[in-house]
């Protein structure tokens, strides 16, 4: 029944997401920002005298070790030559492939993939996920070009990255971010064949995030919103996390907003509403929606596929563009934050009411507000272990393209028949009941080893954090440190 319901869902998903965000021109940029929270952690690790943490392994693990940026020129459909700033920065080699999404956005620099690197190797580490961390990205407005256009960027771009090393399944294995989905991954896919193939017996795993007829693999595009979803359940079931924080324990019936909805947003609000949560506000860049009773996932998503706005949509208040931040100042108990990073701000952080914060975005919570949200008693569970699902699951896809076979493909029959003798032996025979037995699907495997993964770090970032009395960004921090200096420690550094 569920598995039919989020089929249904996800034939609605938007492909391309679309984000509201709040600028803070007065703090520092993400990369500072990135920085800070890593620097907090590091000396946290120093001043309790970890044997294998010193200061030159902190500076090493900090530093981004290649970025590069080139100029893309591209010729638009009027034949015009126009060149577009491209970027991919690989952040850490401590495991390789190095792994991070593309965007395509106006405000790419390298300032922003150099940080966002960085956040996916701390991220890859945090869950245990065997990738260094990557990030790409050109600077352009996707909706301002056609179809033919970004086919021939992303053909271009893969080209440029392929030449220098950054694009393969065994170096550098990029996936979709902003702007970005399984089409343009397509192309790059293609693209990638189309030089290497006959070299590369492995060049479809070569990028993660593609359709499934292009070797994708099944759950991938509601990855982050379900691993957020685990995390919070799993957090929200802990009795000593409540406890700690003044929350009653329990996901059902808890009032949720959700800022962004795009791919994240849209499956955070399908996953928590079915869990008997009420998503009470949705924030999107063109308006907002409000309503105290809830709003319906399904009924919601049809209405922005056909109108791309939520005005006219029934519900107790709608906020046009220039008031809709005022959604997430309402009370609730959860808040997510699914759009971009600095979202929460010295300038907003003081009008939240949310009671717990979920960063289904990368760097949403700028340090000043972090600091004031949790010396206020409101937890933050952080990017690098709340949002890893994506990453999480691209890993699987990327050993399913390395292993050329579908999941679950080569024991479903087995499977199937083992359960049917089972039944047969505690004497369950019916044949309405045996006609429902079915071998481990591909997405079964993928629902079932994300929420593993997910449940199991929430653990032990929430165990650390509750021993050493910190928060569970620097706890996530700390043992990310600790197991990349592990890492160095035991296969040394190549001089």
């Amino acid at each position: 029944m569920l598995s039919s319901r989020i089929s249904q869902f996800k034939t609605l998903v938007p492909l391309v997401q679309r984000v509201f965000s709040t600028p803070a021109p007065n703090e520092p940029n993400f990369l500072e920002q990135s920085k800070k929270f890593f620097d907090e952690s590091g000396k946290y690790l120093l001043d309790i005298k970890h044997p294998l943490v010193k200061p030159d392994i902190i500076e090493t693990i900090k530093l981004t070790k290649t970025i590069i940026k080139f100029n893309l020129p591209i010729k638009r459909d009027n034949g015009k030559i126009e060149n577009l700033e491209a970027y991919r920065a690989q952040h850490s080699y401590h495991r390789v492939p190095t792994k991070g999404g593309i965007r395509f956005a106006m405000d790419v620099d390298s300032q922003e993939v150099e940080a966002l690197a960085s956040l996916m190797t701390y991220k890859c580490a945090c869950v245990d996920v065997p990738f260094g961390g990557a990030k790409g990205g050109i600077k352009f407005d996707p909706k301002k070009y056609s179809v033919t256009e970004i086919e021939r960027i992303c053909r271009r771009y893969a080209i440029e990255l392929a030449k220098r090393g950054f694009l393969g399944a065994a170096v550098d294995v990029p996936a979709p971010d902003m702007g970005t989905g399984g089409r343009e991954m397509s192309w790059i896919k293609d693209t990638y064949q189309l030089l290497y193939g006959d070299k590369d017996v492995n060049s479809s795993g070569c990028i993660t995030g593609k359709p499934l007829s292009q070797g994708g693999i099944d759950g991938r595009p509601e990855a982050t919103a379900l691993g957020v979803f685990t995390g919070a359940r799993y957090l929200l079931g802990r009795q000593e996390f409540c406890d700690k924080y003044k929350i009653e324990p329990g996901i059902e019936g808890k009032r949720v907003i959700i800022q962004g909805y795009g791919n994240v947003g849209s499956w955070s609000h399908h996953f928590f509403g079915e869990a008997g949560c009420k998503v009470i506000g949705i924030v999107e860049f063109n308006g907002g929606v409000y309503d105290s009773k809830g709003l319906d996932s399904k009924k919601l998503l049809e209405y922005w596929n056909k109108h791309k706005t939520f005005e006219g949509f029934e519900c107790e208040k709608f906020y046009p563009a220039g008031t809709q931040e005022e959604i997430i100042y309402q009370d609730c108990d959860l808040f997510i934050p699914a759009a971009s990073e600095k979202t929460i701000n010295k300038d907003n952080m003081e009008k939240l009411q949310c009671k717990m914060i979920l960063e289904a975005a990368n760097g949403p919570t700028t340090n000043a507000a972090h600091k004031y949200l949790e010396d206020k008693g409101v937890p933050i569970v952080p990017d690098l272990l709340i949002n890893s699902g994506g990453v999480i699951v691209s890993y699987f896809e990327w050993l399913k393209n390395l292993n050329h076979s579908r999941l679950g493909r080569l024991e479903k029959g087995y499977a199937k028949q083992s359960q049917l003798e089972l039944l047969g032996l505690i004497g369950i025979i019916a044949p309405e009941k045996l006609a429902k037995i079915e071998g481990p699907t591909e997405k079964k495997i993928v629902y079932t080893a994300l929420e593993e993964v997910m449940e199991s770090s929430c653990k032990a970032v929430f165990d650390f954090a509750f021993k050493s009395d910190i928060t569970m960004r620097k706890a996530a921090l700390a043992q990310v440190i600790i197991k990349i200096a592990q890492c160095y420690h035991e296969a040394g550094i190549t001089i």
